[in-house]
C-alpha cells in the first residue's frame, strides 16, 4: 500500500511537503503541486479523507444555499457552481447543494450562501458555522461579489464618451445592496457629466423590459442608450425595440450586466459588463475553507473588478 512516504521519497521531497500539497494546497507553490500530484498519479496514490475528517472532526462536507429564483439567473449559478466545487475538490470538500427547508438537517462544515434577500439574515444569524455569503451585505457577513458599483459605472462612461444624448438605467426591483450599489454606479457618474439621471425599475424577467418599450415607444428619441442591470432585462429591452421597428445600434443602444450565456445568444450579441463569476465561485470557497481553518475568523469582503465585454450593441468609438 502506497504512504505518505512512497510519494514524498517519488517527488523528491518531503513528507511534510506532501502533506501540505494535500491539506493546504493554496500555501504552496505551483510547481511544489505539480511535482507532487505527478507522484501521486504514478503511484495511485489516495489520501485518505474519511480518515482526516474522523481524526479532526469534521465532516468535509460545505453546505451551498441558492435562495434566489434560479429560472430567472441560469446559467449564472451553474458557473458559480463550477467554481465552488473546483475548489472545493482541491482541498478534499464535498459540496453540498440545499435548500432553505432542509437548512438543520444534516451536517456540514460551513455555509456559502447566495441569493439572499433582507428577510433571510435572520435564519442565516441562527448559522453554528462558518457562513460565507456570495453578494454583498450591510450586515457584517464575510462576502465575495463583483463591485458592482465600479462596472455599471464603467459602463455609464462608455455611453457617454459614445456620445449618446439620452443614458436610461433599467434595475431590478430589488432592494438589495446589490441592486443599490448598480444604480449608485449609474447615477454618480450621469452626475459627474451633469447630465439627467432616468431610472426605471423592474421583476428581473424580459418581458417585463419588453413591454416597458412598447408602452413608452413614442417616447423615447434616437441616440438613447438603455444600460441594463442584468442581460436578462437587456435582452428584453432589445426584443421591444426590435418589435417595435427600432434599431440596435445605429438608432439605440443597450448594454446589460452578467455576461454569463445570455450575453451571448442576443443578436446582435450583446455588449456587456461581465463578471468573473467562475473565479467568484473560487474564491467563496477558499474563503470559507480559510474560515473553518481559522477557526471561525472574519475573513472581511473580497470585491472582483467585472470588465465591459463591446459586443453589437453599441455603437463604436
Amino acid at each position: 500500500m502506497t504512504t505518505l512516504n512512497d510519494v514524498a521519497k517519488k517527488a523528491n521531497v518531503s513528507k511534510m511537503t506532501v502533506s501540505r500539497v494535500i491539506n493546504h494546497p493554496e500555501q504552496v507553490t505551483d510547481e511544489l503541486k505539480e511535482l507532487v500530484f505527478e507522484a501521486m498519479e504514478e503511484l495511485k496514490y489516495r489520501p485518505n479523507v474519511a480518515a482526516k475528517a474522523l481524526v479532526s472532526n469534521r465532516t468535509q462536507i460545505i453546505k451551498l444555499f441558492i435562495l434566489e429564483e434560479m429560472d430567472t439567473t441560469e446559467p449564472y449559478y451553474m458557473n458559480l457552481l463550477m467554481g465552488i466545487a473546483r475548489e472545493l475538490d482541491n482541498r478534499h470538500y464535498s459540496l453540498q447543494l440545499v435548500t432553505k427547508n432542509n437548512f438543520d438537517i444534516g451536517a456540514c462544515d460551513g455555509y456559502i450562501i447566495c441569493g439572499m434577500r433582507e428577510n433571510d439574515y435572520e435564519w442565516i444569524s441562527r448559522a453554528t458555522k462558518p457562513v460565507v455569503l456570495f453578494g454583498e451585505n450591510r450586515h457584517g457577513y464575510d462576502f465575495v461579489d463583483s463591485n458592482n458599483k465600479e462596472g455599471v459605472a464603467k459602463a455609464t462612461q462608455y455611453g457617454i464618451d459614445l456620445g449618446y444624448e439620452n443614458i436610461i438605467f433599467i434595475g431590478i426591483d430589488v432592494k438589495e445592496s446589490f441592486e443599490y450599489s448598480r444604480e449608485n454606479g449609474y447615477i454618480k457618474t450621469i452626475q459627474k457629466n451633469k447630465l439627467k439621471p432616468e431610472i426605471h425599475r423592474f421583476e428581473n424577467r424580459s418581458r417585463y423590459a419588453a413591454d416597458f418599450i412598447k408602452e413608452n415607444w413614442a417616447k423615447f428619441k434616437t441616440n438613447t442608450l438603455f444600460i441594463c442591470s442584468s442581460d436578462r432585462l437587456a435582452i428584453g429591452i432589445q426584443r421591444g425595440i426590435i418589435n417595435m421597428e427600432g434599431t440596435v445600434p445605429s438608432d439605440f443602444g443597450i448594454i446589460g450586466y452578467d455576461g454569463v450565456f445570455l450575453d451571448q445568444i442576443a443578436f446582435p450579441q450583446l455588449t456587456t459588463v461581465k463578471q468573473p463569476v467562475v473565479q467568484m465561485g473560487e474564491a467563496c470557497a477558499k474563503m470559507v475553507l480559510n474560515k473553518i481553518e481559522q477557526k471561525n475568523a472574519p475573513q472581511g469582503e473580497l470585491f472582483f473588478t467585472p470588465e465591459l465585454i463591446i459586443r453589437g450593441t453599441t455603437t463604436q468609438q
